[in-house]
């Protein structure tokens, strides 16, 4: 297989029009979305969302984030709660997935749900995701768009090298603004954070009037995001580094020498931001570890650190 010539579309009316023509046949595009870019394919058709566990490599029991371009659609799929509406009226669009109980009535495929009762939801702010979806006219399944358990992509290119023509299209919007996947939060019982990402607890907190309950890693998998090895370079990744070792690349934080910081001015929304960038670019150079500088366990700063562990878990090489 040629791994080198997706159709690169432009970010323009023409392009997101395109993309729109192949996701109704059944085919994959990857685009921009505020957090990362995404893998998106017809959220009701079995055999496009077959294939995008396909071309990811993806555990089928690992659920997929389904994307809609408008509320009113997206309620249609799901059991809206109190708490979701809350949520949506402050935060969609934006870097926020809930997920919620389906309705027997819908016609998201099953193979998204990975066999759970539930599906996961967003509407995402990026302005060229929104014009492809209202176009598509559907729901799009979208997971990040690169080999599952690899460094999530953050820019067109990131995804050509990591997916070839694994997928249809590419639309290259540029680079994402948040670079964390977004934040996802249960609601059944009670409201849990699932993953965190670009919203953090303390602002969710704040808004539903009370501290949300914590996934524990050890816990079935109940929304996307939760392997525990994931975001992995093929180098090994050393973790809350305070001195280097001879050999390693070194990605920094705050003023420290090194190959390449992700905040000289230790701000968290730039590090997260340029993480999975400068993980790519580190784990290009084929050194056998990167060493990461200690990121404050604050805010942000907990989704990077939950990213980084993740990508220095022990996996089979």
């Amino acid at each position: 297989m040629n791994l080198s010539s997706p159709e690169i579309l432009p970010d323009t009316a023409q392009g997101h029009s395109r993309a729109a023509r192949i996701l109704s046949t059944g085919g994959l595009v990857a685009f921009p979305t505020e957090t990362v870019y995404g893998l998106g394919g017809d959220a009701c058709d079995d055999r496009a969302v077959a294939r995008i566990y396909e071309a990811k490599g993806r555990p089928s029991f690992n659920p997929l984030i389904v994307h809609f371009a408008d509320l009113d659609t997206l309620k249609q799929n799901v059991h809206w709660t109190t708490e979701a509406e809350l949520l949506a009226r402050t935060y969609w669009p934006g870097p926020l997935t809930l997920v919620l109980k389906k309705r027997a009535d819908s016609p998201i495929s099953p193979l998204v749900s990975a066999g759970l009762e539930t599906i996961a939801v967003r509407l995402p702010a990026h302005a060229t995701a929104r014009a492809i979806l209202r176009a598509a006219g559907c729901g799009v399944a979208a997971p990040s768009a690169n080999r599952s358990g690899q460094i999530s992509p953050t820019q067109a290119a990131h995804v050509v090298a990591s997916l070839g023509d694994r997928v249809d299209a590419v639309v290259d919007g540029g680079a994402c603004a948040v670079g964390v996947e977004s934040t996802i939060v249960g609601l059944l019982d009670k409201p849990v954070l699932l993953r965190p990402g670009g919203i953090t607890e303390e602002d969710l907190a704040h808004t539903l009037g009370r501290h949300l309950a914590v996934r524990h890693k050890a816990e079935a998998i109940s929304a996307p995001g939760q392997l525990m090895s994931h975001y992995a370079p093929h180098a090994h990744v050393r973790l809350n580094a305070t001195e280097w070792l001879p050999g390693e690349l070194r990605l920094g934080f705050g003023e420290v020498d090194c190959d390449l910081n992700l905040s000289e001015t230790e701000d968290l929304v730039e590090a997260a931001a340029h993480l999975f960038d400068y993980l790519h670019q580190l784990d290009a150079r084929r050194a056998e570890v990167i060493a990461v500088s200690p990121i404050p366990h604050e805010g942000l700063g907990i989704a990077i650190n939950d990213r980084l562990s993740r990508a220095a878990a022990p996996r089979d090489d």
